[in-house]
């Protein structure tokens, strides 16, 4: 069942009107990590907000469905105009506010919470993935755990006791609401006998008691592609919560949280940059040295005269490509070294280059 709030979805949340998109993610992560049914098992409290949170998150994370919320104060509500030319209002998904003005109001309003919980389409679900640095790159097939409010599997969502079915209410003919026309306004309300659901059981069903849903962990094999970055979104359509009164699922939203490399470092798409420690006679005179790449060891040649910091590109050798086919580069950072303790052959060796050096790189840099 949806979860029921007189709150802002932006008070849900926790954030501004003006929240930028980055804000309400964050927001969401941070909630919904809090409040998780798998963190919070059998608190039904925390059950409830996570729900609240996840349909917030819903709506004001689709820059269509936040622009109709701020302008309605619903994802959908628009004016309508019913028989006779009196003026009816669709209250859509304006919850606990929709069933006041439907009632006060008429038209659709007062059985909206009916339409939306006879038809109205699964929540989407977002569950993070931890991957090793090596793993993403490399892509992977696994199963995740995902706990998802699924269609009862005792009554298959019907919320009748199985053998039995819901019965076309007998006072509103199954449309959820009576109305009566007074004036410019139909004025409705949501059928008493049935609750705005157009439907009756007599008999519910022993497992969900009647609302035909039920909290329940599935495993879903989910195929993580190369070269994923840390926040990397997978859509599974169709895997995330039921639907309601047949409605589709929502979707399984995958999100990769990368662990950091110790070698490499993300740069871009499918660039990588890796720091190439070398000598100082490497670095003067020249040399070939052999670096780690995702695939293994290849040799880098650094030019003679390379300096501290130089970026030297092995095209081809860096990351998977996420969109189209290849490999990004690896950008080597050249890092010349300094040795800490030098042997007696080496002090002779850097004394002689010393006193043979004609150059003052401060007279340059300081003129």
């Amino acid at each position: 069942m949806a979860t029921q709030t007189t709150k802002s979805l932006y008070e849900v949340l926790g954030v501004a009107k003006g929240a930028s998109q980055e804000e309400i993610k964050k927001a969401y992560r941070k909630l919904a990590r809090q409040y998780h049914p798998d963190k919070n098992s059998g608190d039904k409290e925390a059950e409830e907000r996570f729900k609240e949170v996840q349909a917030a998150y819903d709506v004001l994370s689709d820059s269509e469905k936040r622009q109709q919320y701020d302008s309605w104060g619903s994802p959908g509500g628009r004016p309508q105009y019913g028989p006779g030319g009196s003026f009816t209002f669709d209250f859509g998904d304006f919850g606990d506010l929709g069933d006041l003005l439907g009632g006060l109001f008429g038209g659709r309003g007062g059985g909206m919470r009916t339409q939306a919980s006879r038809g109205r389409r699964g929540q989407d679900v977002e569950v993070e993935l931890n991957l090793s640095f090596e793993d993403a790159l490399r892509g992977l097939e696994t199963t995740i755990p995902v706990s998802l409010e699924s269609a009862c599997s005792t009554c298959k969502g019907s919320g009748a006791k199985p053998g039995t079915a819901p019965k076309t209410c007998p006072q509103c003919g199954g449309r959820g609401v009576v109305s009566e026309a007074q004036g410019l306004f139909a004025l409705s309300q949501p059928c008493p006998r049935c609750r705005g659901n157009g439907a009756v059981i007599e008999d519910p069903c022993p497992t969900c008691r009647g609302t035909g849903r039920e909290r329940r962990t599935r495993r879903f094999k989910v195929k993580i592609p190369a070269g994923v970055k840390d926040g990397t979104r997978i859509r599974l359509r169709g895997k995330g919560e039921a639907g309601y009164g047949g409605a589709p699922a929502g979707d399984l939203y995958v999100v990769t949280r990368v662990a950091p490399s110790k070698l490499f470092r993300r740069r871009g798409d499918a660039d990588l940059e890796l720091e190439v420690p070398v000598t100082y006679p490497e670095a003067a005179l020249g040399a070939t040295v052999e670096v780690p790449t995702p695939d293994g060891r290849v040799s880098l040649k650094v030019p003679a005269g390379t300096q501290d910091g130089k970026l030297l590109r092995l095209k081809g050798k860096g990351a998977p490509k996420l969109k189209g086919s290849g490999h990004g580069d690896l950008i080597a950072r050249v890092r010349v070294t300094v040795p800490a303790k030098l042997s007696k052959a080496e002090r002779e060796a850097v004394e002689q280059l010393r006193e043979a050096s004609r150059e003052n790189p401060r007279e340059k840099a300081f003129s």
